[in-house]
Protein backbone atom coordinates (compact mmCIF):
# COMPACT_ATOMS: atom_id res chain seq x y z
CA UNK A 1 0.00 0.00 0.00
CA UNK A 2 1.47 3.42 -0.97
CA UNK A 3 2.67 5.66 1.86
CA UNK A 4 0.26 8.40 0.76
CA UNK A 5 -2.69 6.03 1.16
CA UNK A 6 -1.56 4.95 4.62
CA UNK A 7 -1.28 8.61 5.64
CA UNK A 8 -4.78 9.31 4.36
CA UNK A 9 -6.15 6.37 6.33
CA UNK A 10 -4.42 7.35 9.56
CA UNK A 11 -5.42 11.00 9.37
CA UNK A 12 -9.03 10.39 8.42
CA UNK A 13 -9.43 7.65 11.03
CA UNK A 14 -8.66 10.29 13.64
CA UNK A 15 -11.09 12.75 12.06
CA UNK A 16 -14.36 10.84 12.19
CA UNK A 17 -17.66 12.64 12.61
CA UNK A 18 -18.67 13.19 16.20
CA UNK A 19 -21.46 14.87 18.09
CA UNK A 20 -20.51 17.66 20.43
CA UNK A 21 -20.76 21.42 20.74
CA UNK A 22 -19.71 21.76 17.10
CA UNK A 23 -23.21 20.79 15.97
CA UNK A 24 -24.20 24.18 17.34
CA UNK A 25 -21.86 26.11 15.03
CA UNK A 26 -23.90 28.27 12.66
CA UNK A 27 -22.54 29.94 9.52
CA UNK A 28 -23.00 33.26 11.31
CA UNK A 29 -20.32 32.12 13.78
CA UNK A 30 -17.82 31.80 10.92
CA UNK A 31 -18.81 35.25 9.65
CA UNK A 32 -18.42 36.62 13.18
CA UNK A 33 -14.93 35.18 13.49
CA UNK A 34 -13.91 36.78 10.18
CA UNK A 35 -15.48 40.07 11.32
CA UNK A 36 -13.33 39.87 14.45
CA UNK A 37 -10.19 39.73 12.31
CA UNK A 38 -11.36 42.64 10.16
CA UNK A 39 -12.21 44.69 13.24
CA UNK A 40 -8.76 44.17 14.71
CA UNK A 41 -7.19 44.97 11.36
CA UNK A 42 -8.96 48.34 11.22
CA UNK A 43 -8.36 49.17 14.89
CA UNK A 44 -4.60 49.74 14.51
CA UNK A 45 -3.42 50.70 10.99
CA UNK A 46 0.17 51.19 12.20
CA UNK A 47 0.36 47.59 13.39
CA UNK A 48 -0.99 46.38 10.07
CA UNK A 49 1.50 48.52 8.15
CA UNK A 50 4.39 47.17 10.23
CA UNK A 51 3.50 43.56 9.40
CA UNK A 52 2.88 44.43 5.75
CA UNK A 53 6.39 45.88 5.55
CA UNK A 54 7.83 42.78 7.20
CA UNK A 55 6.05 40.57 4.71
CA UNK A 56 7.26 42.74 1.83
CA UNK A 57 10.83 42.32 3.05
CA UNK A 58 10.35 38.55 2.99
CA UNK A 59 9.03 38.79 -0.58
CA UNK A 60 12.08 40.75 -1.71
CA UNK A 61 14.39 38.13 -0.20
CA UNK A 62 12.49 35.40 -2.03
CA UNK A 63 12.73 37.22 -5.39
CA UNK A 64 16.48 37.77 -4.94
CA UNK A 65 17.08 34.19 -3.81
CA UNK A 66 18.20 35.22 -0.31
CA UNK A 67 15.26 33.89 1.67
CA UNK A 68 15.95 31.19 4.25
CA UNK A 69 12.28 30.28 4.75
CA UNK A 70 11.82 26.52 4.59
CA UNK A 71 8.88 24.21 5.32
CA UNK A 72 8.69 22.28 8.56
CA UNK A 73 10.42 18.93 7.87
CA UNK A 74 7.30 17.23 9.28
CA UNK A 75 4.92 19.02 6.88
CA UNK A 76 3.95 16.20 4.53
CA UNK A 77 2.80 18.65 1.86
CA UNK A 78 6.39 19.68 1.10
CA UNK A 79 8.22 16.36 1.32
CA UNK A 80 9.06 16.10 -2.38
CA UNK A 81 12.70 17.07 -3.21
CA UNK A 82 11.41 19.56 -5.81
CA UNK A 83 10.49 21.95 -3.00
CA UNK A 84 14.20 22.18 -2.14
CA UNK A 85 15.94 21.97 -5.52
CA UNK A 86 13.55 23.35 -8.13
CA UNK A 87 13.73 27.19 -8.08
CA UNK A 88 10.10 27.60 -9.18
CA UNK A 89 8.68 25.29 -6.51
CA UNK A 90 11.10 26.50 -3.84
CA UNK A 91 9.97 30.10 -4.42
CA UNK A 92 6.31 29.02 -4.42
CA UNK A 93 6.72 27.33 -1.06
CA UNK A 94 8.56 30.36 0.34
CA UNK A 95 5.84 32.78 -0.81
CA UNK A 96 3.26 30.62 0.97
CA UNK A 97 5.43 30.38 4.09
CA UNK A 98 5.95 34.16 4.07
CA UNK A 99 2.18 34.71 4.07
CA UNK A 100 1.82 32.11 6.81
CA UNK A 101 4.58 33.69 8.88
CA UNK A 102 3.13 37.18 8.41
CA UNK A 103 -0.39 36.13 9.38
CA UNK A 104 0.75 34.34 12.51
CA UNK A 105 3.06 37.17 13.56
CA UNK A 106 0.18 39.60 13.12
CA UNK A 107 -2.19 37.40 15.13
CA UNK A 108 0.27 37.20 18.02
CA UNK A 109 0.12 40.98 18.45
CA UNK A 110 -3.66 41.31 18.36
CA UNK A 111 -5.24 42.21 21.69
CA UNK A 112 -7.53 39.21 22.11
CA UNK A 113 -8.70 37.11 25.01
CA UNK A 114 -8.13 33.34 24.88
CA UNK A 115 -11.48 32.56 23.28
CA UNK A 116 -11.11 35.27 20.61
CA UNK A 117 -7.56 34.15 19.91
CA UNK A 118 -8.71 30.58 19.38
CA UNK A 119 -11.38 31.81 16.96
CA UNK A 120 -8.86 33.89 15.06
CA UNK A 121 -6.33 31.06 14.88
CA UNK A 122 -8.96 28.58 13.74
CA UNK A 123 -10.30 30.75 10.91
CA UNK A 124 -6.80 31.78 9.85
CA UNK A 125 -5.65 28.15 9.63
CA UNK A 126 -8.64 27.27 7.43
CA UNK A 127 -7.75 30.16 5.09
CA UNK A 128 -4.02 29.30 5.03
CA UNK A 129 -4.72 25.61 4.39
CA UNK A 130 -6.79 26.58 1.37
CA UNK A 131 -4.00 28.80 -0.01
CA UNK A 132 -1.34 26.06 0.03
CA UNK A 133 0.28 25.71 -3.42
CA UNK A 134 -0.01 21.93 -3.21
CA UNK A 135 -3.79 22.24 -3.67
CA UNK A 136 -3.38 23.09 -7.38
CA UNK A 137 -1.83 21.22 -10.28
CA UNK A 138 0.52 24.08 -11.15
CA UNK A 139 1.86 24.20 -7.59
CA UNK A 140 2.14 20.46 -6.90
CA UNK A 141 5.30 18.75 -8.22
CA UNK A 142 4.07 15.26 -7.35
CA UNK A 143 0.89 15.80 -9.37
CA UNK A 144 2.92 17.12 -12.32
CA UNK A 145 5.20 14.06 -12.23
CA UNK A 146 2.11 11.86 -12.14
CA UNK A 147 0.80 13.53 -15.31
CA UNK A 148 4.08 12.81 -17.10
CA UNK A 149 4.45 9.26 -15.77
CA UNK A 150 0.87 8.34 -16.64
CA UNK A 151 0.91 9.97 -20.06
CA UNK A 152 -1.87 12.31 -18.96
CA UNK A 153 -4.15 9.53 -17.73
CA UNK A 154 -3.99 10.86 -14.14
CA UNK A 155 -5.67 14.06 -15.34
CA UNK A 156 -8.47 12.10 -17.01
CA UNK A 157 -8.93 9.90 -13.94
CA UNK A 158 -8.93 12.97 -11.69
CA UNK A 159 -11.65 14.58 -13.78
CA UNK A 160 -13.67 11.36 -13.62
CA UNK A 161 -13.31 11.29 -9.82
CA UNK A 162 -14.41 14.92 -9.60
CA UNK A 163 -17.42 14.27 -11.84
CA UNK A 164 -18.43 11.20 -9.82
CA UNK A 165 -18.25 13.22 -6.60
CA UNK A 166 -20.30 16.00 -8.15
CA UNK A 167 -22.99 13.58 -9.31
CA UNK A 168 -22.93 10.87 -6.64
CA UNK A 169 -21.43 12.48 -3.54
CA UNK A 170 -23.25 15.83 -3.54
CA UNK A 171 -20.10 17.71 -4.50
CA UNK A 172 -18.01 16.52 -1.55
CA UNK A 173 -14.66 14.91 -2.27
CA UNK A 174 -14.80 11.17 -1.46
CA UNK A 175 -12.76 9.96 1.49
CA UNK A 176 -13.18 6.24 0.87
CA UNK A 177 -13.61 3.72 -1.90
CA UNK A 178 -16.81 1.97 -0.81
CA UNK A 179 -16.82 -0.71 -3.50
CA UNK A 180 -14.88 -3.45 -1.67
CA UNK A 181 -17.17 -3.42 1.39
CA UNK A 182 -20.49 -5.12 1.97
CA UNK A 183 -22.25 -5.41 5.31
CA UNK A 184 -22.61 -8.95 6.51
CA UNK A 185 -19.96 -10.24 4.10
CA UNK A 186 -16.66 -8.54 4.99
CA UNK A 187 -17.93 -5.88 7.42
CA UNK A 188 -19.97 -6.68 10.55
CA UNK A 189 -19.79 -10.45 10.20
CA UNK A 190 -20.02 -11.61 13.84
CA UNK A 191 -22.91 -14.05 14.20
CA UNK A 192 -25.95 -12.78 16.03
CA UNK A 193 -29.58 -11.86 15.70
CA UNK A 194 -31.94 -8.97 16.23
CA UNK A 195 -34.04 -9.94 19.24
CA UNK A 196 -36.04 -6.72 19.63
CA UNK A 197 -37.15 -4.18 17.05
CA UNK A 198 -39.00 -0.93 17.74
CA UNK A 199 -39.59 2.13 15.58
CA UNK A 200 -36.44 3.68 17.04
CA UNK A 201 -33.96 0.84 17.47
CA UNK A 202 -32.99 -2.79 17.05
CA UNK A 203 -31.35 -4.81 19.80
CA UNK A 204 -28.74 -7.25 18.49
CA UNK A 205 -27.78 -10.32 20.54
CA UNK A 206 -24.44 -11.80 19.50
CA UNK A 207 -23.79 -15.54 19.60
CA UNK A 208 -21.38 -16.78 22.29
CA UNK A 209 -18.16 -18.42 21.10
CA UNK A 210 -17.15 -19.97 24.43
CA UNK A 211 -18.60 -22.92 26.34
CA UNK A 212 -19.19 -20.75 29.38
CA UNK A 213 -20.25 -17.13 29.72
CA UNK A 214 -20.33 -14.62 32.55
CA UNK A 215 -23.71 -14.15 34.21
CA UNK A 216 -23.89 -10.37 33.82
CA UNK A 217 -24.25 -9.26 30.16
CA UNK A 218 -22.91 -6.15 28.48
CA UNK A 219 -24.95 -3.68 26.40
CA UNK A 220 -23.28 -1.20 24.07
CA UNK A 221 -25.00 2.12 23.36
CA UNK A 222 -23.57 3.59 20.12
CA UNK A 223 -23.60 7.25 19.05
CA UNK A 224 -26.74 8.42 17.26
CA UNK A 225 -24.76 10.00 14.44
CA UNK A 226 -23.02 6.84 13.20
CA UNK A 227 -24.08 3.24 12.75
CA UNK A 228 -23.45 0.56 15.34
CA UNK A 229 -21.19 -1.73 13.33
CA UNK A 230 -18.13 0.27 14.33
CA UNK A 231 -18.19 -2.27 17.17
CA UNK A 232 -17.83 -5.12 14.66
CA UNK A 233 -15.83 -3.83 11.70
CA UNK A 234 -13.74 -6.88 10.91
CA UNK A 235 -12.63 -9.99 12.83
CA UNK A 236 -9.31 -8.35 13.74
CA UNK A 237 -10.94 -5.03 14.73
CA UNK A 238 -14.11 -6.18 16.45
CA UNK A 239 -14.95 -5.20 20.01
CA UNK A 240 -17.94 -7.56 19.72
CA UNK A 241 -15.75 -10.54 18.80
CA UNK A 242 -13.30 -9.72 21.58
CA UNK A 243 -16.13 -9.66 24.11
CA UNK A 244 -17.80 -12.92 23.06
CA UNK A 245 -14.41 -14.64 22.77
CA UNK A 246 -13.86 -13.72 26.43
CA UNK A 247 -17.17 -15.07 27.65
CA UNK A 248 -19.14 -11.81 27.75
CA UNK A 249 -22.80 -12.00 26.76
CA UNK A 250 -22.85 -9.20 24.21
CA UNK A 251 -25.71 -6.97 23.07
CA UNK A 252 -25.59 -3.82 20.93
CA UNK A 253 -28.27 -1.24 20.17
CA UNK A 254 -28.69 -0.26 16.52
CA UNK A 255 -30.33 3.17 16.17
CA UNK A 256 -32.66 3.80 13.28
CA UNK A 257 -31.72 6.54 10.82
CA UNK A 258 -34.44 9.15 11.48
CA UNK A 259 -36.53 10.66 8.69
CA UNK A 260 -37.91 14.19 8.77
CA UNK A 261 -41.11 12.91 10.41
CA UNK A 262 -39.01 11.25 13.14
CA UNK A 263 -37.12 14.46 13.89
CA UNK A 264 -39.23 14.79 17.05
CA UNK A 265 -37.24 12.02 18.71
CA UNK A 266 -35.51 13.64 21.67
CA UNK A 267 -33.22 12.46 24.45
CA UNK A 268 -36.21 11.26 26.51
CA UNK A 269 -37.22 8.93 23.67
CA UNK A 270 -33.68 7.58 23.28
CA UNK A 271 -33.37 6.99 27.02
CA UNK A 272 -36.68 5.10 27.06
CA UNK A 273 -35.31 2.93 24.25
CA UNK A 274 -32.14 2.29 26.26
CA UNK A 275 -34.22 1.27 29.27
CA UNK A 276 -36.31 -1.02 27.09
CA UNK A 277 -33.15 -2.59 25.69
CA UNK A 278 -31.68 -3.11 29.17
CA UNK A 279 -34.88 -4.79 30.38
CA UNK A 280 -34.83 -7.09 27.35
CA UNK A 281 -31.17 -7.97 27.94
CA UNK A 282 -31.92 -8.74 31.60
CA UNK A 283 -34.87 -10.96 30.67
CA UNK A 284 -32.95 -12.84 27.97
CA UNK A 285 -29.94 -13.53 30.19
CA UNK A 286 -31.74 -13.91 33.52
CA UNK A 287 -29.43 -11.29 35.04
CA UNK A 288 -30.52 -8.66 37.54
CA UNK A 289 -27.84 -6.27 36.26
CA UNK A 290 -26.61 -5.12 32.86
CA UNK A 291 -23.16 -3.64 32.30
CA UNK A 292 -23.15 -0.74 29.82
CA UNK A 293 -20.45 0.60 27.51
CA UNK A 294 -20.67 3.62 25.23
CA UNK A 295 -18.51 6.02 23.26
CA UNK A 296 -18.62 9.67 22.20
CA UNK A 297 -22.23 10.94 22.07
CA UNK A 298 -23.36 7.44 23.04
CA UNK A 299 -21.46 8.08 26.27
CA UNK A 300 -23.45 11.24 26.89
CA UNK A 301 -26.63 9.26 26.30
CA UNK A 302 -25.45 6.50 28.63
CA UNK A 303 -24.65 9.09 31.30
CA UNK A 304 -28.19 10.53 31.11
CA UNK A 305 -29.46 6.94 31.32
CA UNK A 306 -27.33 6.21 34.39
CA UNK A 307 -28.57 9.39 36.04
CA UNK A 308 -32.19 8.50 35.36
CA UNK A 309 -31.82 4.94 36.64
CA UNK A 310 -30.22 6.32 39.80
CA UNK A 311 -33.10 8.79 40.21
CA UNK A 312 -35.52 5.88 39.90
CA UNK A 313 -33.47 3.97 42.48
CA UNK A 314 -33.09 1.17 39.94
CA UNK A 315 -30.43 -1.48 40.49
CA UNK A 316 -30.41 -2.55 36.82
CA UNK A 317 -27.18 -0.78 35.86
CA UNK A 318 -24.00 -2.71 36.59
CA UNK A 319 -20.72 -1.12 35.46
CA UNK A 320 -20.41 1.84 33.11
CA UNK A 321 -17.65 2.19 30.50
CA UNK A 322 -17.27 5.56 28.77
CA UNK A 323 -14.91 5.84 25.79
CA UNK A 324 -13.66 9.11 24.27
CA UNK A 325 -16.59 11.00 25.73
CA UNK A 326 -16.65 14.55 27.13
CA UNK A 327 -19.23 15.37 29.81
CA UNK A 328 -17.66 18.60 31.05
CA UNK A 329 -16.68 20.60 27.94
CA UNK A 330 -14.85 23.91 27.97
CA UNK A 331 -14.67 26.40 25.07
CA UNK A 332 -10.88 26.14 24.99
CA UNK A 333 -10.75 22.34 24.71
CA UNK A 334 -10.54 22.51 20.91
CA UNK A 335 -10.09 25.64 18.78
CA UNK A 336 -13.18 24.84 16.69
CA UNK A 337 -15.37 24.98 19.81
CA UNK A 338 -14.38 28.62 20.19
CA UNK A 339 -16.69 29.38 17.27
CA UNK A 340 -19.76 28.32 19.23
CA UNK A 341 -21.83 31.26 20.42
CA UNK A 342 -25.18 31.61 22.14
CA UNK A 343 -26.61 33.28 19.05
CA UNK A 344 -25.16 30.57 16.82
CA UNK A 345 -26.65 27.80 18.92
CA UNK A 346 -30.04 29.53 18.93
CA UNK A 347 -29.92 29.78 15.12
CA UNK A 348 -28.82 26.14 14.85
CA UNK A 349 -31.78 25.10 17.01
CA UNK A 350 -34.28 27.06 14.91
CA UNK A 351 -32.94 25.66 11.64
CA UNK A 352 -32.97 22.11 12.99
CA UNK A 353 -36.51 22.54 14.29
CA UNK A 354 -37.68 23.86 10.94
CA UNK A 355 -35.94 21.10 8.96
CA UNK A 356 -36.89 18.31 11.39
CA UNK A 357 -33.51 16.63 10.97
CA UNK A 358 -29.93 17.55 10.23
CA UNK A 359 -29.04 15.47 7.20
CA UNK A 360 -26.06 13.16 7.37
CA UNK A 361 -24.49 14.80 4.30
CA UNK A 362 -24.74 18.25 5.85
CA UNK A 363 -23.18 17.01 9.09
CA UNK A 364 -20.31 15.37 7.21
CA UNK A 365 -19.75 18.46 5.06
CA UNK A 366 -19.75 20.79 8.06
CA UNK A 367 -17.39 18.57 10.01
CA UNK A 368 -15.00 18.25 7.05
CA UNK A 369 -14.68 22.03 6.71
CA UNK A 370 -13.72 22.25 10.36
CA UNK A 371 -10.61 20.20 9.47
CA UNK A 372 -10.12 20.98 5.77
CA UNK A 373 -6.47 20.00 5.50
CA UNK A 374 -7.09 16.45 6.72
CA UNK A 375 -10.61 15.91 5.37
CA UNK A 376 -10.76 17.92 2.14
CA UNK A 377 -7.44 19.06 0.65
CA UNK A 378 -5.70 15.72 1.23
CA UNK A 379 -8.38 14.05 -0.86
CA UNK A 380 -8.50 16.80 -3.49
CA UNK A 381 -4.80 16.12 -4.08
CA UNK A 382 -5.12 12.32 -3.98
CA UNK A 383 -8.35 11.93 -5.97
CA UNK A 384 -8.27 14.85 -8.41
CA UNK A 385 -4.65 15.97 -8.88
CA UNK A 386 -3.01 12.53 -8.67
CA UNK A 387 -5.99 10.72 -10.23
CA UNK A 388 -5.95 7.99 -7.57
CA UNK A 389 -8.85 6.25 -5.89
CA UNK A 390 -9.48 7.16 -2.25
CA UNK A 391 -8.34 4.45 0.19
CA UNK A 392 -10.49 1.37 0.74
CA UNK A 393 -10.39 1.45 4.54
CA UNK A 394 -13.06 -0.08 6.78
CA UNK A 395 -13.09 2.73 9.37
CA UNK A 396 -13.58 5.30 6.61
CA UNK A 397 -16.34 3.18 5.04
CA UNK A 398 -18.14 3.24 8.38
CA UNK A 399 -17.50 6.95 8.84
CA UNK A 400 -18.99 7.71 5.41
CA UNK A 401 -22.07 5.68 6.35
CA UNK A 402 -23.37 8.43 8.62
CA UNK A 403 -26.96 8.95 9.75
CA UNK A 404 -29.30 11.88 10.06
CA UNK A 405 -29.63 13.59 13.41
CA UNK A 406 -33.02 14.30 14.90
CA UNK A 407 -33.57 18.03 15.37
CA UNK A 408 -35.02 17.44 18.83
CA UNK A 409 -32.05 15.33 19.88
CA UNK A 410 -29.65 17.97 18.60
CA UNK A 411 -31.44 20.55 20.74
CA UNK A 412 -31.09 18.29 23.77
CA UNK A 413 -27.35 17.79 23.17
CA UNK A 414 -26.97 21.55 22.89
CA UNK A 415 -28.84 21.97 26.17
CA UNK A 416 -26.44 19.55 27.86
CA UNK A 417 -23.55 21.58 26.49
CA UNK A 418 -24.96 25.05 27.27
CA UNK A 419 -26.04 24.25 30.81
CA UNK A 420 -23.09 21.96 31.65
CA UNK A 421 -25.83 19.68 32.96
CA UNK A 422 -23.50 16.84 33.89
CA UNK A 423 -21.53 19.09 36.23
CA UNK A 424 -24.66 20.15 38.14
CA UNK A 425 -26.50 18.12 40.76
CA UNK A 426 -30.23 18.12 40.13
CA UNK A 427 -30.40 21.52 38.40
CA UNK A 428 -31.07 20.59 34.75
CA UNK A 429 -34.03 18.57 33.52
CA UNK A 430 -33.40 16.03 30.80
CA UNK A 431 -35.25 12.86 29.83
CA UNK A 432 -37.98 13.36 32.42
CA UNK A 433 -35.70 13.77 35.44
CA UNK A 434 -33.16 16.14 36.98
CA UNK A 435 -29.65 15.13 35.91
CA UNK A 436 -27.39 14.23 38.83
CA UNK A 437 -24.36 12.04 38.18
CA UNK A 438 -23.36 12.18 41.85
CA UNK A 439 -26.11 9.62 42.51
CA UNK A 440 -24.56 7.13 40.08
CA UNK A 441 -22.59 4.62 42.17
CA UNK A 442 -21.60 2.11 39.45
CA UNK A 443 -17.98 1.12 38.97
CA UNK A 444 -16.58 3.24 36.14
CA UNK A 445 -14.04 2.68 33.36
CA UNK A 446 -13.17 5.82 31.39
CA UNK A 447 -10.99 5.92 28.25
CA UNK A 448 -9.23 8.83 26.56
CA UNK A 449 -6.93 9.10 23.53
CA UNK A 450 -3.58 10.94 23.63
CA UNK A 451 -3.94 12.45 20.14
CA UNK A 452 -7.72 12.79 20.18
CA UNK A 453 -8.57 16.30 18.93
CA UNK A 454 -12.34 15.68 18.90
CA UNK A 455 -12.70 14.73 22.55
CA UNK A 456 -9.33 15.78 24.04
CA UNK A 457 -8.17 13.37 26.71
CA UNK A 458 -7.85 15.99 29.45
CA UNK A 459 -11.50 16.87 28.83
CA UNK A 460 -12.50 13.18 29.11
CA UNK A 461 -10.58 12.98 32.38
CA UNK A 462 -12.91 15.56 33.97
CA UNK A 463 -15.62 12.89 33.96
CA UNK A 464 -13.76 11.08 36.75
CA UNK A 465 -14.88 13.84 39.14
CA UNK A 466 -18.56 13.89 38.15
CA UNK A 467 -19.89 10.52 39.30
CA UNK A 468 -20.64 9.28 42.79
CA UNK A 469 -18.72 6.08 42.06
CA UNK A 470 -16.09 4.93 44.55
CA UNK A 471 -14.34 2.76 41.96
CA UNK A 472 -13.21 4.76 38.90
CA UNK A 473 -10.50 3.59 36.49
CA UNK A 474 -9.02 5.91 33.88
CA UNK A 475 -6.97 4.63 30.92
CA UNK A 476 -5.21 6.77 28.31
CA UNK A 477 -4.70 5.11 24.92
CA UNK A 478 -1.83 6.20 22.69
CA UNK A 479 -4.14 6.96 19.75
CA UNK A 480 -6.63 9.37 18.24
CA UNK A 481 -10.43 9.41 18.45
CA UNK A 482 -11.71 6.18 16.87
CA UNK A 483 -8.29 4.53 16.92
CA UNK A 484 -8.28 4.85 20.70
CA UNK A 485 -11.28 2.51 20.77
CA UNK A 486 -10.32 0.29 17.83
CA UNK A 487 -7.03 -0.75 19.35
CA UNK A 488 -7.02 -4.57 19.36
CA UNK A 489 -4.17 -6.78 20.54
CA UNK A 490 -1.45 -7.37 17.99
CA UNK A 491 -0.48 -3.79 17.15
CA UNK A 492 3.27 -3.53 17.91
CA UNK A 493 3.01 0.26 18.33
CA UNK A 494 0.11 0.15 20.79
CA UNK A 495 0.54 1.36 24.34
CA UNK A 496 -1.54 2.90 27.09
CA UNK A 497 -1.12 4.66 30.41
CA UNK A 498 -2.62 3.75 33.79
CA UNK A 499 -2.24 5.01 37.34
CA UNK A 500 0.65 3.31 39.15
CA UNK A 501 -0.91 3.24 42.59
CA UNK A 502 -4.38 1.91 43.24
CA UNK A 503 -6.85 4.18 44.91
CA UNK A 504 -8.74 7.40 44.28
CA UNK A 505 -7.81 9.26 41.13
CA UNK A 506 -6.31 12.77 41.53
CA UNK A 507 -8.59 15.70 40.70
CA UNK A 508 -6.78 16.89 37.56
CA UNK A 509 -5.45 15.23 34.44
CA UNK A 510 -1.99 16.75 34.91
CA UNK A 511 -1.70 15.31 38.41
CA UNK A 512 -2.89 11.91 37.15
CA UNK A 513 -0.33 11.95 34.33
CA UNK A 514 2.54 12.45 36.77
CA UNK A 515 1.62 9.22 38.56
CA UNK A 516 1.15 6.97 35.53
CA UNK A 517 3.05 4.09 34.05
CA UNK A 518 3.29 3.17 30.37
CA UNK A 519 2.10 -0.30 29.35
CA UNK A 520 3.00 -1.83 25.99
CA UNK A 521 0.21 -3.33 23.91
CA UNK A 522 -3.54 -2.88 23.58
CA UNK A 523 -5.69 -1.71 26.48
CA UNK A 524 -8.41 -4.23 25.52
CA UNK A 525 -7.09 -7.09 27.68
CA UNK A 526 -6.76 -4.73 30.65
CA UNK A 527 -10.36 -3.57 30.16
CA UNK A 528 -11.59 -7.12 29.66
CA UNK A 529 -10.06 -8.24 32.94
CA UNK A 530 -11.79 -5.26 34.59
CA UNK A 531 -15.13 -6.18 33.00
CA UNK A 532 -14.88 -9.90 33.80
CA UNK A 533 -14.25 -9.18 37.48
CA UNK A 534 -17.54 -7.29 37.49
CA UNK A 535 -19.58 -9.69 35.37
CA UNK A 536 -20.40 -12.31 37.96
CA UNK A 537 -19.77 -16.03 37.89
CA UNK A 538 -19.60 -18.14 34.75
CA UNK A 539 -22.33 -20.50 33.55
CA UNK A 540 -23.01 -22.66 30.53
CA UNK A 541 -23.39 -20.61 27.38
CA UNK A 542 -26.94 -20.42 26.00
CA UNK A 543 -27.61 -22.66 23.03
CA UNK A 544 -29.99 -20.20 21.40
CA UNK A 545 -30.19 -16.46 20.97
CA UNK A 546 -33.00 -14.40 22.44
CA UNK A 547 -35.70 -15.97 24.59
CA UNK A 548 -39.33 -17.04 24.45
CA UNK A 549 -40.39 -13.42 24.89
CA UNK A 550 -37.70 -11.97 22.62
CA UNK A 551 -37.51 -14.29 19.65
CA UNK A 552 -34.69 -14.02 17.09
CA UNK A 553 -35.64 -11.96 14.05
CA UNK A 554 -33.14 -10.99 11.34
CA UNK A 555 -29.46 -11.91 11.40
CA UNK A 556 -26.89 -9.41 12.69
CA UNK A 557 -26.20 -6.61 12.01
CA UNK A 558 -29.93 -6.20 11.41
CA UNK A 559 -32.07 -4.18 9.02
CA UNK A 560 -31.66 -0.63 10.33
CA UNK A 561 -27.98 -0.40 9.37
CA UNK A 562 -28.83 -1.03 5.70
CA UNK A 563 -32.09 0.90 5.59
CA UNK A 564 -32.09 3.69 3.00
CA UNK A 565 -33.57 7.04 4.04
Amino acid sequence: MPDSTVKLENEAAQSTNALGPLIGVAREDFVGAVALLLRETASDPKRLMKHAQSMSADMVKIMTGKSELAPDPKDKRFMDPAWQFNPFFKAGAQYYLAVQKGMRSWLEELELDELERNRANFITNIILDGLAPTNSLIGNPIAQKQVINSGGLSLIKGLQNAYNDLVNNKGMVSQVDKRPFKLGENIAISKGSVVLRTEMMELVHYAPTTDEVHEIPQLTIPPQINKMYINDLSPDKSVVKFQVDNGIQTFVISWRNPTKEQGVWGMADYIRSCEEAMEAVAEITGSKKVNVSAGCSGGQTASVLASKLAAQKSDLLGTLTLMVCVLHPKPTDVEAASLVSENGMALARKRAEKAGIIKADDLARGFAWLRPNDLIWNYVINNYLLGMDPPAFDVLFWNADATNLSGSLMADFLTLFETLAFTKQGEVEMADHMVDLSKVKSDMFILGGVTDHITPWKATYRSTELFGSKDVTYVLSQSGHMQAILNPPGNPKAKYFIQKKKGKLPPTADEWLQGTEEVKGSWWPYWMEWVQKRSGKTKAAPQKLGSTKYKPLDAAPGLYVVEEV
